[in-house]
């Protein structure tokens, strides 16, 4: 469990009934890079391995209207849900390749709210709209134009959307490793800002306990195997193929996101 918080992360295991020996707590904040190295170089060094990496961390302050930062000085949204998981996923890419779990799963789960940057969804068309525009912003790490917190947590979720794409073009067919996001229906902050909107029209309300059960299925149901695939669930709990918006599936852009998001990060 890679917590922000020892004392919440061994709050939930008890909670949910895991015996101590079952589970390790280890300090990450997604917000430091330096953070992120320094989780990666103490779990290497605890000898586990790893078969199934999920992404959940997240930032959203969707009434803000004044930029936040990381301690690297990046938009706190975007250094977050985006550069965080990023750099997470491409320290920790090795040991996902050395699994010898059956199906060699790499879940990158982009968490709950995806459907809101994904613009051809009722919810993603709430303004304002995802988009990352000339992306000039982008490569600075920081915000262009006048900031609005609700599009900049939007725009980072298609930065998720469009790095799981570029994930598996680059790594799938050489590795077997499945790369894959998802949308269980369960958007609790909604809960407080949008709740008839959320349960009476775009239906995207779920518990907490199915949202879990979701995501326990994508990690472990044979038939959710495929790569490069954004699944979602319809109200009968069925999984289906989610369709990306323009904006989250240009392959021009994901390419262009991902030179960024090296440079940003000090891979390249």
């Amino acid at each position: 469990m890679a917590c922000r918080d020892f004392l919440k992360g061994e709050r939930a295991a008890k909670s949910s009934g895991i015996m101590k020996e079952n589970y390790t707590v280890m300090h990450l904040d997604l917000s430091s890079l330096d953070s992120v190295r320094q989780f990666v170089a103490n779990f290497k060094q605890s000898s586990q391995s790893l078969d199934v990496l999920v992404c959940n961390a997240v930032v959203y302050l969707p009434t803000a209207k004044e930029p936040a930062y990381t301690a690297d000085g990046f938009e706190l949204s975007f250094g977050t849900n985006h550069l965080g998981h990023f750099l997470l996923a491409r320290l920790l890419l090795d040991d996902l390749k050395q699994s010898d779990y059956p199906s060699k799963r790499h879940h990158c789960w982009l968490n709950q709210y995806d459907i809101i940057g994904n613009t051809n969804t009722l919810a993603g068309n709430v303004p304002p709209k995802a988009n990352l525009g000339d992306m000039r912003g982008l490569a600075a790490g920081l915000y262009s134009g006048d900031f609005d917190g609700a599009k900049a947590y939007k725009d980072s979720k298609v930065c998720n959307m469009l790095m799981m794409q570029e994930f598996h073009r680059r790594y799938h067919e050489e590795t077997g490793i499945t790369f894959a996001s998802l949308y269980p229906r369960h958007i609790p902050l909604f809960r407080l800002l949008f709740p008839r909107f959320q349960k009476y029209i775009t239906k995207g309300y779920v518990s907490k306990d199915e949202s879990g059960k979701i995501l326990a299925q994508v990690v472990s149901d044979p038939s959710l195997t495929k790569s490069g695939v954004y699944w979602s669930w319809n109200n009968n709990s069925a999984s289906f193929e989610n369709q990306l918006s323009e904006e989250a599936s240009d392959v021009s852009k994901a390419r262009k996101v991902w030179e960024i998001s090296e440079k940003l990060v000090w891979l390249a």
